[in-house]
């Protein structure tokens, strides 16, 4: 990256103009990166060095369209885990607007940490059936075609303009069927091949623009869903060139009358040994995890202390990075029904979460510049 040739005069740049990436009250001197400066306009969001992990959260909405969330979201979660967040995951959804959502990445910086962008060509919310086609107003055929160009591109531009660095992933969970950009509605065997030149589609034309504050994130469900060999998750992969960070989802029961559950750690291992083997220089975000509480088959306090045990082990030495899933949702017209991942309404979750992110390594605030941490 260009930025690491010219680190000297950043930093020289930074003490003499008093920039910085972040304006927020002092945090716990372990959880601050130490050693290099932080600079405003450098580009790229720093990779932790190994044994240090970025803190984030979807903080919850109001709609569950993942794109209505507010700076009083993040405060009231970061008030329960007794801990900043250094990213702030959110969907940019197209059916609703194709515009770069400067107002939301704003006020996320401004809060000091960075935005994490869920860039959501989609003409709904609804989660899809196995039966269903391609999306009808984002196909990714049309993509690849160029007929969103002039949308991407202003996007693209307006990102460029934006300055701050910027996580953005294209096509959530391409393994999972509920999602229209699976090879499940996109032609089976010719699914994947079509993600992938969709993806890269995208990453090119925002990089012809100068867009290049954003670190292009490759985001898979821990399972392939259905396991079939055209779906697998490594078939979607666009490559190295295109993609910056790994992320994958893995989630408990996520339903209070489900009988399943999984731990953290299963639900990991199987994901983390392809992912680290497919890419094995790029550094991996667990973007998704989380637990509902009100399932008489998991205790969710656990199940969490639990993950952020596996999170600080070291068993998993490429994960930098990791987000809670902190919302609730309606399911049916029964109450006891709604699912509930916010820590706020988890008996014993504050404490679980404040413990837990207390412990060296963890990494409550962003950086352009390369780090250590204590």
């Amino acid at each position: 990256m260009r930025w690491r040739h010219v680190l000297l005069a950043l930093v020289l740049f930074c003490v003499l103009v008093g920039s910085s990436l972040i304006d927020r009250q002092p945090v716990a001197a372990d959880s601050r990166p130490t050693g290099s400066a932080r600079v405003a306009t450098l580009p790229k969001l720093a990779v932790p060095p190994r044994g240090c992990q970025y803190h984030g959260v979807y903080p919850g909405g109001r709609t569950g369209n993942e794109d209505d969330i507010r700076l009083s979201d993040v405060t009231s979660y970061e008030a329960a885990a007794g801990a900043p967040v250094a990213w702030v995951f959110f969907s940019n959804n197209w059916y609703r607007s194709r515009a770069f959502p400067a107002a939301q990445a704003t006020w996320i910086r401004d809060h000091g940490a960075v935005p994490y962008i869920r860039l959501m060509l989609r003409h709904n919310t609804n989660e899809l059936t196995r039966s269903d086609g391609p999306d009808r107003s984002f196909p990714l055929s049309a993509i690849i075609a160029g007929r969103f160009d002039a949308d991407l591109r202003r996007w693209a531009a307006a990102a460029r303009d934006y300055g701050g660095p910027l996580l953005v992933e294209y096509g959530t969970e391409m393994n999972g069927f509920w999602f229209s950009w699976n090879a499940t509605h996109n032609g089976h065997d010719r699914g994947a091949v079509k993600f992938r030149a969709a993806y890269r589609h995208i990453v090119e034309l925002m990089r012809r623009r100068g867009a290049d504050n954003i670190s292009w994130v490759f985001h898979v469900n821990n399972d392939d869903q259905p396991a079939r060999p055209w779906n697998r998750m490594e078939q979607y992969y666009p490559g190295d060139h295109y993609i910056d960070w790994l992320a994958v989802s893995v989630y408990g029961s996520l339903l209070p009358t489900e009988h399943w559950n999984e731990s953290f750690r299963a639900g990991l291992a199987r994901a983390y040994r392809r992912l680290a083997a497919m890419a094995p220089t790029k550094p991996i975000a667990v973007a998704e995890f989380g637990v509902t509480k009100g399932n008489p088959r998991v205790d969710p306090t656990g199940w969490a202390r639990r993950a952020f045990t596996t999170l600080a082990s070291g068993d998993f030495p490429r994960i930098r990075g990791f987000s809670w899933w902190n919302e609730r949702w309606s399911n049916d017209a029964v109450a006891a029904h709604d699912s509930d991942l916010r820590i706020q309404d988890v008996s014993g979750m504050s404490d679980v979460f404040s413990a837990a992110l207390a412990r060296p390594g963890v990494v409550t605030a962003p950086s352009t510049v390369p780090f250590t941490c204590r």
